[in-house]
């Protein structure tokens, strides 16, 4: 085995990786929830906290910062605020941890079999990743849709259930409704999870060899360290995604009613820049990498444990000696 990074993409059986994938992904979740709706609502904000000009209009909340952002929240809504949204993005994270895995693990073994002409390690892990990511993301995007309306509603609730927000949307935006700014995220995930995963199997065998590391902790350094560094170069398109999201009929019953119509993923950036500026496109940032790093750390760190867990239940007792 090269020093490479084969370890994560070579063990387990399908069934344990798509296993211990679910169960990452609703770990990590539950994890950043709050954060994830605090990013959600501060991406959706349109007017400049520099400006106070810009707030003249606005007749939703105004959010500075991530703190003043959560305390907000909790003194208007609740601290149920703050998980909105929860249930289809656990849903999404289950499914999505499932696929990303089972689907990284089937491309590298595939790509292991390309002799003479394989690719260096770190090529094959960024194909692999945005391969997976782009199959997890695509499969699972309309529970991303929901999420996100979910987190962009405030006291007066635009959905009721998640029932009724499925029925809701297929009866007033038809079935594209669910797929809403779905090329903006496989535009996103695609080269987030290659960076994503070309980094972390090259950093990982070379943090992971320090012995006084507890409990697993090189897989969530690891993590952290790949996702703060893929998650900052794609941003802008995980924003314009969230802004068209919550594009259709209800637009403007949200927490944010200024939302501004998008036509697409190249008009939405056209027009934040011609209205925000460049630092527009980065709304949000801050949170998102706060919350970025410890879902990453969660996930790999609950995916290495699950997966090693599963592979010792399945050993037979006769086996172990």
């Amino acid at each position: 085995m090269s020093a490479g990074g084969e370890h994560l993409k070579d063990e387990g059986t399908p069934r344990q990786v798509v296993l211990a994938g679910g169960i990452a992904g609703l770990v990590s979740r539950f994890c950043v929830a709050p954060l994830d709706v605090v990013k959600i609502r501060l991406q959706l904000q349109i007017h400049s906290l520099s400006d106070p000009a810009s707030h003249k209009h606005v007749t939703g909340p105004i959010y500075k910062g991530t703190l003043a952002t959560m305390r907000a929240i909790l003194k208007q809504e609740g601290i149920t605020g703050l998980w909105k949204g929860n249930i289809p993005a656990e849903l999404m994270y289950v499914c999505y941890g499932a696929v990303q895995f089972a689907a990284y693990r089937t491309t590298t073994q595939a790509l292991a079999h390309l002799h003479p002409h394989r690719l260096p390690p770190a090529a094959e892990s960024f194909v692999a990743g945005a391969v997976a990511g782009g199959l997890a993301t695509a499969s699972t995007y309309p529970l991303d849709l929901l999420r996100t309306r979910f987190a962009a509603q405030g006291s007066e609730r635009v959905y009721t259930s998640l029932l009724a927000s499925v029925r809701l949307i297929a009866r007033t935006e038809g079935a594209a409704g669910f797929f809403r700014g779905c090329s903006a995220a496989v535009g996103q995930i695609v080269p987030f999870m290659g960076l994503f995963f070309a980094t972390y199997e090259t950093l990982r065998p070379a943090i992971v060899q320090y012995e006084g590391l507890p409990l697993g902790t090189g897989d969530a350094a690891a993590g952290v360290i790949a996702s703060v560094f893929a998650k900052t170069g794609v941003f802008p398109l995980d924003l314009v995604r969230k802004r068209l999201q919550v594009q259709g009929p209800t637009r403007t019953m949200y927490v944010h009613r200024n939302i501004p119509e998008y036509g697409g993923v190249f008009n939405s950036i056209a027009l934040i820049l011609r209205t925000q500026g460049f630092r527009g496109l980065y709304q949000g940032l801050t949170v998102s990498l706060l919350k970025a790093a410890p879902a990453s750390a969660i996930t790999m760190w609950t995916y290495e444990r699950s997966l090693k867990l599963l592979q010792e239940m399945d050993v037979a007792p006769g086996d172990a000696t």
